[in-house]
Formats: structure tokens, sequence, C-alpha cells
């Protein structure tokens, strides 16, 4: 099974993931966690260049062609033959970023998205995607406050409040169009609350696969 984390920056998908693969490995199921960009030597070299804020002058084709980069790396050795093998890959984002940030974010075409993304992955989609929904502003304001504490803060972040609203509402759009495959939650919520309603979720769809 390839279960995925999305949201907009500060929501909270970070925490959820990393609190939810220790308790399947607990249960005994065969976790692989990654993320994106980066989860390989050579993808996390293309995630420094695309963080990296002395990068402001990069071309959005650029930034859409370093994300589908380190992609393409990460589903051919690692994602894919994990899932192969019969092991759970758990990833903190993936394609929808790139339709959410660089589609409806940036304005790119996404029918032209959508191929770039079929080549970079083979076609691999996510079986369940849980989606952690914050407003903009919220967003920001979270991620302007643990940068305070040391937290990174990349270009994507430091892009304008039309911006990221936008990415929210790509990701409602994208929700839309598929939700048999997402789990939207508030992300404002309690921690806890939260990652119990993940886990439930998460054990059901497992159990059915088996």
């Amino acid at each position: 099974m390839f279960i995925t984390f999305e949201g907009p920056d500060g929501s909270g998908k970070t925490t959820q993931f990393r609190l939810l693969v220790p308790f399947l490995r607990a249960r005994g199921y065969p976790v692989y966690d990654t993320r994106e960009p980066g989860g390989t030597p050579i993808g996390d070299q293309i995630r420094a260049v695309l963080h990296d804020m002395a990068n402001v002058q990069m071309h959005p084709h650029t930034e859409i062609l370093l994300y589908a980069a380190s992609r393409a790396q990460l589903v051919a050795q690692e994602i894919g033959p994990r899932l192969g093998a019969g092991q759970v890959v758990v990833c903190d984002r993936y394609a929808d970023s790139t339709l959410a940030y660089q589609g409806y974010g940036r304005g790119l075409d996404l029918p032209t998205l959508r191929t770039i993304l079929d080549f970079a992955t083979g076609g691999l989609r996510p079986d369940l995607t849980l989606y952690l929904d914050i407003s903009a502003e919220e967003g920001l304001r979270r991620r302007q406050e643990a940068a305070q504490h040391g937290a990174e803060w990349n270009r994507l972040d430091a892009e304008s409040l039309a911006f990221h609203r936008r990415v929210r509402e790509g990701y409602l759009a994208l929700i839309a169009a598929d939700p048999a495959r997402w789990l939207r939650i508030a992300g404002e919520g309690d921690r806890a609350a939260i990652q119990e309603q993940i886990r439930a979720v998460v054990l059901a769809r497992l159990r059915q696969g088996e």
C-alpha cells in the first residue's frame, strides 16, 4: 500500500507522518518512510537547490523539472521496488504537491504537469492520501514561528499569501476530483485526535487490502 501525506506549509502533516510510521511498525507492518523532494542521495541534492533562498530567480519550468527529477529517482530507486516487495510505503508529499504548488499556485498548465508526472513516476499513484487542511494565513504563521526556533524557511515558504491561498484551493480541487483516494482532516485540531483519526482510517484500509 502506498500512503502519502499532503497539505499546505504549516499544516502539521510532517508531524502526523512521523507519528503514524512507528505506530504501523509496532503493529507488524513492514513500513518504508520517505519524503519529497529528496529521499535518495540524488534527490536530497536536488532538494537543496530547490529550497535554497539564493535561487529566487529559478524559473517555474526549471522548478517543476527539478521536482520531477527528484521524484523519478525516488520512485525508481526506493518506492517502486519496496511496493513490489510487499512493503507499506508512507511518503511525506508526492505528485499532488506539484499539481497544487506548481499547477494552481504558479499557474502552470495542469495537463502538461500531469504528463510530466506520469513520465517521472511511471504512472504510480497513491492508494490513500491524507490531507491536513489549514488556512494559508495560519499555515504561514506557524511556519514563521517555527523558523524563529531553527526550522527551515525555504524559497516556497517565502512566497506571497496569495500564492499559498491558491495552493490550498488547488488541493481542495484535487480532493473534489478524486474523493475516494483522499482523507481531508482539519489541521487546526488537537494533534493526538488528528493522529487517532489517521490511524483508524489507515488501519481500515490496510485490513481491506489483506
